[in-house]
């Protein structure tokens, strides 16, 4: 579990990312209902898809892990996550 404010901040990140990817995806292959996508596309965009739900899903958590941890609203410390996450990262 993150404990940290930076560690929350690249958690986020992270999401951004494998959501970019499956968006990514979806724009590459085109919609599975107009254009079939054949065995390999579909495990791709599946493993992106999990892999960003599953980061999302644990991002969630702690969020509400850290908030009751610091007596603060889950929806200030979300908020202020994602806007910190939109910045470069230092050394980047």
């Amino acid at each position: 579990m993150a404990t940290t404010f930076e560690e929350l901040v690249e958690m986020q990140r992270a999401a951004n990312e494998a959501q970019a990817k499956t968006a990514e995806l979806r724009e590459r292959y085109g919609p599975p209902t107009a254009t079939p996508w054949n065995k390999q596309q579909t495990e791709t965009y599946e493993t992106a898809w999990r892999a960003w739900r599953d980061l999302d899903r644990d991002l969630q958590a702690e969020f509400a892990e850290y908030a009751k941890a610091h007596g603060r609203a889950r929806s200030d410390v979300e908020a202020e996550v994602q806007a910190q996450a939109r910045e470069p990262a230092e050394g980047a």
